[in-house]
């Protein structure tokens, strides 16, 4: 990509663009914001760093590139984390500079930045690129410091400190200090008080005068004068540099004076412009158009927390196109969630299934036209995508479930749009992971090399490792992991697999967990996943905020013993996985083989089970135990109907029974519980999903007839 680089003149900003020379990108201009008066150092600002700035200038010769600047109108008015256009703004200062450099250099497409740790500078130019339409690239984002800063010295970045401001730093004596004369300095400071050795606190701040991109010339200071903010200070003196003369040095003999660079002074006032949009899709184009005729089916679980589903019955297995169909059945949630008071910004998390992956990008169109950062304030949903055979089945060309909180203020939510080296970026509106009273609910994460958002090379195993990485950086934000928190690990796989590939995927993940708290295992057989992956992973993790919980969780030791749980329900035991947390989370995962519907469907009825036909009667016994064996589970682990937040039944689409008659005879058997029992209470709507899939199950070989997957919470 072409790139403009945003310039504050410091190590990380510098060193960024290092990082996105790397990875083959290339540096075409760069962007630097200065205070209004010359003769001020630095503003009273989280957003910018202007110490050093009367130097930045000459950076466009050293480096041979056009240089755009403006001065800093604004000042910080809009004080939250989640960035929102605020005219007056110091951030709207960036967005005319930026828009200026796109003006003048239309085949720029990118940005980057030095940001390392700071949320609040990084949503900000996530914010002013998405109203561009670039890319936000932030190389150094969560990186260790220490491994940073050594790399930056190692790779010859030569930077001096230019402000102060950290106990153990003194004005006097480390004002002006080459990094790498400080470093032992700095990492003596981390171990004695906890300092961040990149200066991410604001501890001190740096000007780079040379490093390799620097190729015609250095920077020496030749005189400046020290600024002391608050010299009377018991704790920390904050000094600042105030650069008196400078020169530069010429690297390149051949390098003509007479040619320099341009260096653009950027005025006038920010033109305010909200987020670009997807483009729009075509004219004919109507979500509400046709919709009298479609049968819309709704499902409907819980009560403080709920998920709601919602697909098109159309028994002729036709369907009116991906995005008609989508853009339908989102309007049918939009209509529901309104219709309980709900928006988009209540929801926690959406599972988008689609018909065709080859059409993932129009069914994205689609998507952003609902799911806006403006709709959702508090933080968009994280989201998987899967394709699966939903025209086959007649149920359309679209397929969504969302989760639903009643209290959208309660969720936390990870979006990080910036291309990084920490994980795959989410440049749109879904992220990441969404934290809700105590469960973590991580998007579907594929084998990408955050860095390049390519697939890694090496198979389905190495996808496999990639994706767990990139779950564990997303978990550590969370302050948990992965490996010891999770209590429910679905694993999507490409239907291009191979059977042998398959097992591989499952050693590789049961390998990587420990036996005695590994979490619940579901695998679902898909036909195809985004950028044609071979595996995509789903964690659902147990992550109490620290002002809730802070007890380590041992999954093993919270299971509900299995032989407590059936009586008259027979099931071999290793076709059933339960967690139950705390009595506060329960998840359940029931693998009904052929096997086992066999012995099932035997007890009531002396034909021979057929597998791949199936019939009527024998399903009829089978959605019968399924609804006991739910009603069982949350029964004996103290949860109530009301509790239920997923229920899903997985299906093979090699059975032969239809989508019509599979939701007929679900639906009779939750009923036919109600009958039975006058203390379940169901709604009119089915409170599960039935999802046809190539294959499901606890296992890589995918052989279920069906498989249930149930998670219930009282948090």
């Amino acid at each position: 990509m072409k790139v403009v680089a945003l310039l504050s003149g410091g190590k990380d900003s510098c060193f960024a663009m290092m990082r996105c020379i790397d990875y083959g990108h290339q540096i075409v201009a760069l962007a630097n914001l200065i205070p209004l008066d010359d003769s001020v150092d630095e503003l009273d600002s989280y957003m910018y760093q202007t110490a050093g700035h009367q130097i930045i200038v000459s950076y466009a010769e050293c480096m041979g590139l056009p240089l755009f600047r403006r001065r800093i109108h604004g000042s910080t008015r809009e004080h939250s984390v989640n960035y929102r256009m605020t005219p007056g703004d110091e951030v709207e200062d960036m967005y005319a500079l930026l828009h200026e450099v796109k003006r003048q250099i239309p085949s720029v497409n990118a940005v980057s930045s030095g940001a390392i740790a700071s949320d609040y500078q990084r949503m900000r130019v996530e914010s002013v690129c998405s109203r561009l339409g670039l890319v936000s690239l932030a190389f150094l984002w969560k990186q260790d410091q220490i491994t940073l800063l050594e790399e930056m010295i190692r790779r010859d970045i030569v930077a001096v400190t230019v402000k102060v401001a950290a106990i153990g730093l003194n004005p006097s004596e480390h004002l002006g200090r080459e990094l790498k004369d400080l470093k032992l300095h700095l990492l003596k400071l981390n171990e004695k008080y906890g300092i961040h050795v990149c200066g991410e606190g604001g501890e001190y701040e740096t000007l780079t005068l040379d490093c390799p991109l620097f190729h015609k010339a250095r920077i020496f200071i030749d005189k400046y004068k020290g600024i002391l903010d608050n010299p009377n200070s018991t704790i920390a003196s904050v000094g600042v540099l105030h650069p008196l003369s400078f020169h530069l040095e010429q690297k390149d003999a051949s390098y003509s004076t007479s040619h320099l660079p341009a260096v653009f002074e950027v005025e006038g006032n920010p033109t305010f412009t909200q987020a670009s949009s997807s483009k729009p899709l075509d004219s004919e184009f109507d979500p509400d158009k046709g919709e009298q005729a479609r049968n819309f089916r709704i499902s409907s679980t819980g009560k403080n927390l709920l998920s709601i589903g919602c697909w098109i019955q159309n028994s002729s297995k036709t369907s009116n196109g991906l995005q008609e169909d989508l853009a339908a059945v989102l309007r049918q949630i939009e209509l529901r969630l309104g219709a309980e008071g709900f928006g988009w910004v209540n929801v926690l998390y959406i599972h988008l299934y689609i018909s065709d992956m080859k059409q993932f990008a129009l069914a994205n169109e689609v998507y952003v036209k609902y799911i806006t950062s403006a709709e959702c304030h508090f933080g968009v949903p994280s989201r998987s995508t899967i394709e699966l055979p939903l025209v086959k089945r007649g149920l359309g060309g679209g397929y969504v479930e969302v989760l639903v909180a009643r209290k959208s203020e309660k969720k936390k939510v990870l979006h990080v749009q910036s291309i990084s080296c920490w994980a795959p970026s989410c440049i749109g509106p879904y992220s990441q992971a969404t934290q809700y009273k105590g469960v973590l609910y991580m998007a579907g994460q594929l084998g990408l090399d955050p860095p390049t958002m390519n697939l890694r090379v090496g198979g389905p195993t190495a996808e496999l490792e990639q994706a767990l990485q990139n779950s564990e950086a997303v978990a550590k934000c969370f302050n948990t992991s992965i490996f010891t928190s999770t209590f429910l690990f679905v694993i999507y796989c490409s239907a291009r697999l191979t059977s042998s590939e398959k097992i591989q995927v499952q050693e590789k993940l049961k390998s990587s967990f420990d036996s005695s708290d590994s979490p619940a295992f579901l695998y679902v057989l898909a036909s195809d996943l985004p950028k044609g992956a071979s595996v995509e992973v789903k964690p659902v993790i147990y992550a109490p905020e620290v002002e809730e919980e802070t007890e380590e969780l041992d999954v093993g030791k919270l299971r509900t013993p299995l032989e407590n749980m059936f009586g008259k329900l027979q099931i071999d035991k290793t076709c059933y996985q339960l967690c139950n947390i705390k009595d506060k989370l329960l998840s359940c995962i029931v693998s009904i083989t052929n096997t086992e519907a066999s012995k099932i469907c035997s007890q009531q009825d002396d034909s021979a089970f057929d597998f791949q036909c199936g019939s009527k009667k024998h399903m009829t016994i089978i959605a019968t135990f399924c609804a006991s064996i739910v009603a069982k589970t949350l029964c004996e682990n103290g949860f109530s109907w009301n509790d239920l937040v997923i229920l899903r039944f997985y299906y093979p689409t090699c059975l032969l029974l239809s989508a019509d008659l599979m939701d007929c005879v679900f639906s009779e058997a939750f009923l036919d519980l109600a009958r039975d029992d006058e203390s379940i209470k169901f709604g009119k709507e089915p409170l599960f999903n039935l999802v046809p899939v190539i294959g499901s199950g606890q296992s890589a070989h995918m052989d279920d007839l069906i498989t249930c997957e149930l998670l219930a919470s009282k948090l």
